[in-house]
């Protein structure tokens, strides 16, 4: 008996220090979020050309690894992990989205809006980040994208065209605020690429 109150009485001292402690100071590293933005400056919009398609622009969709908010990287072929203390303030699919739609809108060709609503629309263009992370096999390393595209002719019900785009941009640090930087050049670069070749389909 007296053996079983001593084990009641450890055990309550245990989760008092816990409790006490749960309020203490962490010296562990703070959490930083990154945001994912297109470098490219911001130009005033193109003026909209007379008789613009209506361009329905689907969320960008991702694999299930990448769907995450934390930074992706690779230290060897075939292999994937995450920033332990780094993150997107925005999924990367969705962000990227958000940011082709604001490139597209400037342009001028094209009347631009989310697909999944009650506008219809004369052209879908549906995109998927296939890859998109910090090789990291050596230093500094280099953030690879891959994107995939497709355009819809939703009145002809055609594929007007299909690409993959790829980029691979050198990371100037070997951190994780080296691999969001070297993510932005890459975002704006694939958007860059995207839009010329949207030109060629018009």
């Amino acid at each position: 008996m007296k053996k079983t109150s001593l084990l009641v009485l450890a055990a309550l001292s245990l989760m008092l220090a816990g409790c006490l402690n749960m309020g203490g100071k962490n010296d562990g590293p703070a959490v930083v979020y990154y945001v994912l933005n297109d470098t490219a400056a911001a130009a005033p919009a193109a003026p909209l050309r007379a008789g613009a398609p209506i361009l329905l622009v689907l969320d960008t969709t991702t694999g299930g690894f990448y769907d995450t908010d934390q930074l992706i990287f690779s230290r060897s072929p075939g292999t994937r992990g995450q920033y332990q203390f780094a993150r997107w303030t925005e999924r990367p699919g969705k962000r990227f989205a958000d940011l082709m739609r604001v490139r597209l809108d400037r342009l001028g060709s094209y009347h631009v809006a989310a697909a999944g609503g009650y506008v219809r629309g004369d052209v879908l263009l549906d995109t998927e980040l296939v890859e998109f992370y910090h090789d990291a096999a050596s230093q500094p390393g280099q953030v690879r994208l891959v994107l995939r595209a497709e355009l819809v002719d939703l009145k002809q019900r055609t594929l007007q065209g299909r690409r993959v785009f790829e980029q691979q941009v050198p990371l100037t640090t070997y951190d994780a605020a080296g691999a969001a930087q070297a993510s932005n050049l890459a975002v704006s670069q694939a958007l860059d690429e995207l839009t010329a070749w949207l030109a060629t389909l018009q």
